[in-house]
């Protein structure tokens, strides 16, 4: 028998892991990817989000505990469990030092990137770097790993984990252990799981990240009677370009030109304010909205005065030096074009642009407005790059405490059940989304999951 036993293989269950082993205990950790994916979502991020009230080695200014809660408060409506989000929010301010002891190096923000300099950290070589050094020190500390194992059954009895079985290579074998951590992830990669949630849109939708997470672990959860959270149909969800693969696109295909023009639907009509706020604040809102466009598809629009201002997708633009020309590459109605970016162009109010800070650059008289970074598109070439929504993961998840225990649904926490990550995100974030936020809700729930699942079977 294991003493905990840790399902997944991201940054939450490897922090689990390390914590947990790091405290005493024998540690098992089942990732359902072969090894060389392993890390799920993980390994396409690039940062996290940290609070803190100076300069801090690759933090600039300062970003305290107030703004950071107000930032969140404003993506998620208010819609957070204030007591799990400040532990995360605290947690943040020195996590960056845990980090470092198990391996992980940072950089400074370099050009693209350099409004995230005050309020995330970038890991030197990106998630897979990140993940690469705590399989290292995971095994350095004695933690065993196995690959390709799909857990599939959990077994629990009067609230407690008693067994996992989990599929490899056509065997299923059943493992006992002390304690469970689950941090498998959310359901993003379901796409049958997706359909029921979103109906026929689900479809259209693209999966930036692993295609591992299926969200077996968490099914298991709330059958078995863990305390359920979140909609199904919340997560985070970008426009991405269109062009790219249904699975593991990563970071690269993400469009980051959505502020800097206009953004139109099939029939060439604008359908949100653009300008809303600032892009690592709001970023994530847009493959929801592209979701409940017909055929779930939209366009960017922008002029040659947009270039070199936002970190382009993988693929090219689609270039035309008219708006009818580039609506006939597009494939939309050039008229309808035509006439959206013609009524645009006439709304637009002088002001002092800034794409860096909520400038005064606005619309007037038109709707949806676009309320700052309003410039006519008048400037050839122009440039067009189709949407998609980009599903990252999803919000539906159980309910936890403080110490990371699932909680049932009779109200009460299950002993030596615990999870950390995607799968639990959702206590957190219900909607919406902060840059770099999700590492931090796994590294802290890791963290705490992997020591208080140690206290349970060591003392």
């Amino acid at each position: 028998m294991e003493d905990v036993l840790v399902v997944g293989g991201g940054n939450a269950a490897l922090c689990a892991a390390i914590a947990a082993a790091q405290s005493g205990a024998r540690v098992l950790v089942l990732e359902c990817a072969p090894k060389d994916f392993r890390g799920g979502n993980s390994r396409h991020t690039r940062n996290i989000r940290c609070m803190h009230d100076a300069p801090l080695d690759v933090l600039t200014d300062a970003y305290p505990e107030s703004e950071y809660f107000e930032d969140l408060l404003r993506v998620t409506g208010g819609d957070t469990d204030e007591q799990l989000a400040r532990l995360t929010i605290r947690s943040s301010a020195g996590v960056r030092t845990w980090m470092a002891a198990q391996g992980v190096h940072f950089q400074e923000a370099i050009s693209g990137t350099l409004q995230l300099s005050r309020t995330n950290a970038f890991f030197l070589g990106g998630g897979k770097a990140l993940v690469n050094a705590y399989y290292r020190t995971a095994e350095r500390l004695g933690v065993r790993i196995v690959y390709e194992a799909d857990v599939r059954k959990l077994e629990m009895k009067d609230g407690c984990f008693v067994a996992a079985s989990y599929v490899q290579n056509g065997t299923t074998q059943r493992i006992e252990a002390r304690a469970l951590v689950a941090a498998a992830g959310g359901f993003e990669s379901n796409l049958r799981w997706l359909r029921e949630a979103w109906g026929p849109a689900a479809d259209n939708f693209l999966v930036r990240g692993t295609p591992y997470n299926m969200g077996w672990v968490l099914r298991e959860l709330i059958d078995g009677g863990a305390q359920m959270i979140g909609d199904p149909t919340q997560c985070h969800a970008i426009a991405i370009d269109a062009r790219s693969p249904k699975f593991d696109g990563g970071i690269v295909t993400r469009l980051d030109s959505i502020t800097l023009g206009v953004v139109v639907n099939k029939h060439g009509r604008r359908f949100y304010d653009e300008g809303e706020d600032l892009w690592p604040k709001r970023y994530a809102i847009w493959g929801r909205l592209i979701a409940q466009q017909p055929d779930q598809i939209a366009y960017s629009i922008v002029d040659a005065k947009a270039q070199g201002k936002f970190m382009p997708s993988v693929f090219p633009p689609i270039a035309a030096d008219s708006i009818a020309e580039l609506a006939t590459a597009l494939g939309l109605e050039p008229q309808a074009l035509e006439r959206t970016v013609r009524d645009y162009n006439a709304a637009v109010r002088p002001g002092t642009y800034d794409h860096k800070i909520l400038d005064g650059c606005a619309t007037s008289g038109i709707e949806p407005p676009k309320s700052h970074w309003a410039r006519a598109i008048d400037t050839p070439p122009f440039w067009g790059y189709p949407l998609r929504p980009g599903i990252t993961f999803t919000y539906l998840g159980v309910k936890v405490n403080e110490d990371a225990q699932v909680v049932l649904q009779d109200g009460k926490p299950s002993p030596n059940i615990f999870a950390a990550g995607e799968i639990m995100a959702g206590n957190i974030l219900r909607k919406g989304y902060l840059g770099g936020i999700g590492m931090i809700i796994g590294t802290t729930f890791g963290r705490i999951a992997g020591e208080r699942a140690a206290r349970h079977v060591v003392a």
